[in-house]
């Protein structure tokens, strides 16, 4: 029904546009990619920075990363009307191996102002039911005794602990999960909404988002990976941790038109 809903708008916001002031009726749709990039408080990080501890985070603990990826959905364009494009995608962005850093959104977006542009941190409970053959093949998937569906985020690594010897962290981020079995239940939704804010619309655009890796350990939560490193899963807690750092870890860092 979404991509049904896509198609109709389309329609409907050309005619639209033609006659909306904040509109350019004589530019073409443009194509539109998000970048991703990702820092650590600022510094910039990327697959070369990997498998080294060299990173500190707000509890203090030295930690390396060793992979991360993580899946965004739902991109949507809200107008000055408040009307609302829904692309009804997804991407697995995975700074392990450098794939999907860009992200055509495959959709030409009608030129104006938009009030804000946002995305869906991993999956909403609907599109967490659907089937997706290449997340499959990336080994994405929650088990069934664990509500089944796909990670949000896949972040490994290793710390040095309180005895300073090097063990591992596995910072997965799934919808939490209570009762692990053949009935889960679910406590709390923790995908959530990254809201870009307004964006104009000329041209071909590039929309440049920044993760801030060590946000994750930082606020509200200042995360002790001594008590929460590994098998993090089944502990609802700390998903619901997960979810109320993360959503303080994007930022629109630029918008460019080619």
């Amino acid at each position: 029904m979404k991509k049904i809903f896509v198609l109709v708008f389309v329609t409907t916001f050309c005619f639209w546009s033609c006659t909306d002031d904040d509109n350019n009726s004589n530019l073409n749709p443009a194509n539109t990619t998000f970048n991703f990039s990702h820092n650590w408080d600022g510094i910039p990080v990327n697959s070369t920075d990997f498998n080294t501890i060299q990173f500190t985070n707000q509890n203090g603990e030295m930690l390396s990363i060793e992979r991360l990826r993580y899946v965004l959905s739902d991109i949507t364009f809200t107008t000055t009307s408040n009307e609302v494009l829904d692309l009804d995608n997804y991407n697995l962005v995975d700074l392990t191996n450098n794939t999907n850093l860009e992200f055509d959104l495959g959709t030409q977006i009608p030129p104006g102002n938009y009030n804000n542009v946002s995305f869906t941190f991993g999956f909403d409970n609907e599109d967490n039911t659907q089937n997706y053959v290449d997340l499959n093949s990336a080994s994405f998937n929650v088990p069934d005794m664990l509500g089944g569906g796909y990670h949000y985020m896949q972040f490994d690594g290793k710390y040095l602990d309180s005895n300073n010897n090097e063990a591992n962290f596995n910072y997965h981020a799934i919808r939490a999960v209570d009762n692990p079995g053949m009935n889960p239940t679910f406590p709390q939704d923790t995908f959530f909404k990254v809201n870009l804010g307004p964006i104009s619309i000329s041209d071909d655009t590039n929309i440049n988002i920044a993760m801030n890796i060590a946000q994750w350990f930082k606020e509200p939560n200042t995360w002790d990976l001594n008590q929460l490193n590994t098998v993090l899963m089944p502990n609802s807690a700390a998903q619901i941790l997960m979810f109320e750092n993360g959503k303080n870890v994007f930022s629109l860092e630029s918008v460019t038109q080619e």
